[in-house]
């Protein structure tokens, strides 16, 4: 059994930004009271600094505090200080001590925004971080923020490098259907399934076209899979279709110049939801390395969307992480690791009942069990 390399070892590896004449605390004691707590439900440097001095005495049971507890303002400028790379190598490689083997597992990669901190009077951008989610490990396990100066397609690669993903499922939405980002999940030994849409107009083009004429012809003479799923769930119907190619002549009619790396299904999946006498309905295509199963390829286009519900959704629910102010320098960056790492070591602790902002409250309340939060 891999025995997980403790946070908060990792944690000492972080480089101090501050002048020596000037630290009046430690910053193992800054950084491990902020992740404390975030972890009990502080979402800005007040309830930070306030939650130090309510647990005081129980902090002094195992940090060295001299000056007592670091004020909300030494909290905002010691983060917005803190070189942001280094809070995420530490993450990756503590995640990475956790889930050693990812294999066969679906990991999502997609960008959010955190709207709450572009500040419009100095022309600062939202912060804009892609993140990659392993759906049946329910862990995050990276980010990368996207430059103001870029987009996603430059953050991805980025991203996917830092990451150990032999064996893994890759799976980005239309955004990252780039052959440098296919290149990029080959070369990490993974598979990858990418959306399609107009941003690669004549391979979206030749797919759909594909699927249309095999489909008035009732795939004659197409090798093809399909597979078809239905879910009824609070008076909602979902039926869920999917159509696979894997013949090689139609990968190589949709992509001759063989740019797209060990390409060997064309997808298209039919979404339908009926609720009452509403019906609605989504068509969307994808590519894939992987063999053409119609079955495997539909399950993994559905977790796609866990990294949408389990992480984005959390995130701005559980942590506010949309209604955060705050963005003096890299405190947003870096506060945002935190809030993933918060998430993380609350889903890993499974004995309590409750989501994740009952999880949090209960940690804030029972320092027994925000240390067995803080095991994980």
């Amino acid at each position: 059994m891999t025995i997980p390399v403790p946070l908060v070892s990792l944690l000492a590896a972080v480089d101090d930004p501050r002048r020596p004449q000037g630290q009046h605390h430690s910053l193992e004691a800054i950084l491990l009271i902020t992740t404390l707590a975030v972890i009990c439900g502080a979402d800005h440097w007040t309830e930070v600094e306030f939650f130090g001095h309510q647990k005081q005495a129980w902090l002094e049971t195992f940090l060295e505090l001299p000056h007592g507890i670091p004020s909300h303002d030494t909290f905002g400028r010691v983060f917005g200080l803190l070189d942001p790379a280094q809070l995420e190598a530490c993450f990756v490689a503590w995640v990475q001590s956790l889930a050693a083997t990812l294999q066969d597992e679906v990991v999502a990669v997609d960008g959010k925004a955190a709207r709450g901190s572009h500040d419009q009077a100095r022309s600062v951008s939202p912060l804009h971080l892609v993140s990659a989610w392993a759906d049946a490990a329910r862990l995050v396990l990276g980010q990368r923020r996207v430059d103001d100066r870029s987009n996603e397609i430059t953050a991805i690669p980025a991203l996917l490098e830092t990451l150990a993903l032999e064996g893994c499922i890759v799976t980005i939405d239309a955004m990252g259907c780039q052959k440098r980002i296919a290149e990029t999940i080959r070369d990490q030994g993974a598979d990858y399934v990418l959306a399609l849409k107009g941003n690669q107009p004549q391979l979206h083009e030749a797919v759909v076209e594909t699927f249309a004429v095999e489909q008035a012809e009732a795939f004659e003479g197409c090798d093809h899979d399909f597979h078809q799923t239905v879910n009824k769930n609070h008076g909602r119907i979902e039926t869920r279709r999917c159509w696979v190619i894997g013949t090689p002549e139609y990968i190589r009619y949709v992509a001759p110049d063989e740019a797209w790396p060990d390409l060997q299904s064309l997808v298209m999946i039919e979404a339908q939801r009926r609720q009452g006498d509403q019906v609605t309905a989504e068509t969307r295509y994808y590519i894939s390395s992987l063999p053409a199963d119609a079955r495997v390829l539909l399950q993994v286009v559905r977790s796609h969307w866990g990294i949408e519900n389990s992480l984005h959704w959390v995130l701005d629910m559980a942590f506010r992480e949309d209604e955060s102010r705050i963005r003096t320098g890299h405190a947003a960056h870096n506060l945002s690791i935190l809030r993933r790492m918060a998430l993380n070591l609350l889903r890993r602790e499974t004995t309590a009942k409750g989501g994740i902002a009952a999880k949090r409250k209960q940690a804030g309340w029972n320092d027994g069990y925000l240390l067995k939060v803080l095991s994980h």
